[in-house]
């Protein structure tokens, strides 16, 4: 009979802070077992060495790297892989025998904790059960009796890893928010609060629980103090704070209304921004948007984010026009250009309400999805070309087939944005049937997927070839005309005129 593993969370630090449950199991066991960094005592023993029994087992899982450089041929991640399999491969020799193994983890066993790579790799061979310990953020925000969230508040967890925008633009969109791993990244994170406006009230929290534990405004903190063992509170009510500040602005900003953008992004990396829209981005007090295409706004000082879902086209855009009434410099955002089935036309509806009159609108254009794929193949676009959406949301699909059928006729390339989605899945086939009632099967077909991520591909088929299947919202499709043709190499062109 194999024996049983226990991950067992000892809390932050104080030895009172260890469950019941925690301190009956680690006086049963037959096996101890706890992570230590380089040249260091363990961190987890210390915690609960009063309540280790004499003549355990003790089993000492030194890591070979913390961060920074490594001879292994893997990096650091292959020298920690190696070391987690090597480390799993000793306990597993005591579980085999039957023995009861106990592996320590600060904190709680399943957050941020090395206890998880010996739970991937033994869960499913032996019994396991993990016991959870008080978190080091709870023992923080005890510490300094901050109210971390109330009611509907989001709480985010970041680790000061993560790269600067990223880490301001997730500050930025929280409520309240707990910042992990510092020690190095403390420079780092504090930039990204100061970028998202959450500086102030934010409160940094060493050691807590500890008896060297000691707590400070962020502000105030030497960064060459900073130990791994550490962490930043922003609490929730920061956040109110920060809106009612910037609701005090927009009431005096200024005494008329102020020009609103509407600005296209691009298809994808950053590269593709225009550097007028760069510009613009950078002076602006507020952004509104679908939440993936604010998201690629990088948080800055000042900045307000205001991310939405896809079908409230109109409402962000009178959220913009309000705000602009008002003063506030204000961008709407859209992926690729954004007057290509994006917010300007939902701007310019929701502008033809007389109250917005005095609110001029301005739109910045962007490079378009059906350029980036095309340009990816080649030239189909090089002749007369039709862009159209297989979306029904905003028109019946009666419309649409009506549509298709007028460009097929008219024989032109075809650009398809929006072809499918979880909810529409039959509309790429219906397409195809409709086309082939006017075209070549051997019609030439281009499908561009994420074109301009890390995940593009481009695929040329035919008509007849396509399998609809395989088409969800991330692709366009251009179809060619029937003077379209496809190079030896691949390459796919329309000749500037046709008959």
């Amino acid at each position: 009979m194999t024996g049983r593993l226990y991950g067992v969370g000892l809390g932050p630090g104080d030895p009172e802070l260890i469950t019941l449950k925690a301190a009956r199991l680690i006086a049963d066991a037959d096996v101890i077992a706890y992570h230590a960094g380089v040249g260091k005592q363990s961190n987890a023993r210390r915690i609960a060495a009063s309540l280790i029994p004499d003549g355990v087992v003790e089993e000492e899982l030194r890591y070979p790297v913390t961060t920074g450089e490594t001879a292994h041929a893997g990096g650091y991640a292959g020298a920690m892989a190696e070391f987690y399999e090597a480390s799993a491969a000793r306990l597993a020799v005591h579980l085999e025998a039957g023995r009861t193994v106990v592996v320590l983890a600060e904190g709680d066993p399943l957050f941020y904790g090395s206890y998880m790579y010996m739970h991937d790799r033994l869960s499913d061979r032996f019994e396991t059960e993990v016991v959870p310990g008080v978190t080091s953020f709870a023992a923080a925000t005890a510490t300094t009796a901050s109210p971390l969230v109330r009611q509907t508040d989001v709480l985010t967890i970041l680790p000061g890893t993560l790269d600067e925008p990223e880490l301001a633009r997730r500050l930025a969109d929280t409520d309240g928010a707990i910042i992990m791993k510092l020690g190095r990244t403390f420079p780092k994170v504090v930039s990204a609060l100061r970028q998202a406006g959450r500086l102030d009230g934010a409160l940094y929290v060493e050691r807590a629980s500890m008896p060297e534990e000691r707590w400070l405004p962020v502000a105030d903190v030497d960064p060459a103090s900073v130990p791994y063992f550490s962490l930043i509170v922003v609490p929730g009510d920061t956040q109110r704070s920060l809106s009612l500040s910037k609701g005090r602005e927009v009431s005096t900003r200024s005494s008329g209304p102020a020009e609103l953008l509407v600005i296209g992004l691009g298809p994808g990396p950053d590269r593709w921004i225009t550097p007028e829209v760069s510009e613009a981005l950078a002076e602006v007090d507020h952004v509104i948007g679908y939440a993936p295409y604010v998201n690629r706004v990088p948080q800055r000082e000042g900045l307000t984010r205001h991310a939405s879902g896809n079908t409230v086209e109109v409402d962000r855009a009178r959220l913009a026009l309000d705000l602009a009434l008002k003063g506030e410099r204000v961008a709407v955002v859209s992926g690729g250009d954004a007057g290509i089935f994006g917010m300007a036309a939902a701007v310019f509806e929701a502008a033809d309400d007389e109250a917005y009159a005095e609110v001029p609108i301005r739109v910045l254009p962007g490079l378009s999805a059906v350029q980036v794929v095309a340009a990816r193949a080649g030239a189909p676009i090089g002749g007369d070309f039709a862009v159209m959406s297989l979306s029904d949301r905003l028109k019946p699909w009666a419309l649409i087939e009506k549509r298709l059928r007028a460009v097929a006729e008219a024989d032109l390339v075809l650009a398809i944005y929006n072809p499918a989605s979880r909810s529409r899945t039959t509309q790429v086939a219906d397409t195809q049937r409709i086309l082939l009632e006017h075209r070549a099967p051997d019609t030439v077909v281009i499908v561009g997927r994420d074109v301009g991520r890390d995940e593009e591909s481009l695929t040329v088929t035919t008509l007849a070839g396509l399998e609809p299947a395989s088409i969800d919202m991330k692709c366009l499709l251009i179809v060619g005309a029937s003077g379209t043709m496809a190079t030896g190499a691949g390459q796919v062109w329309t000749p500037r005129f046709t008959d």
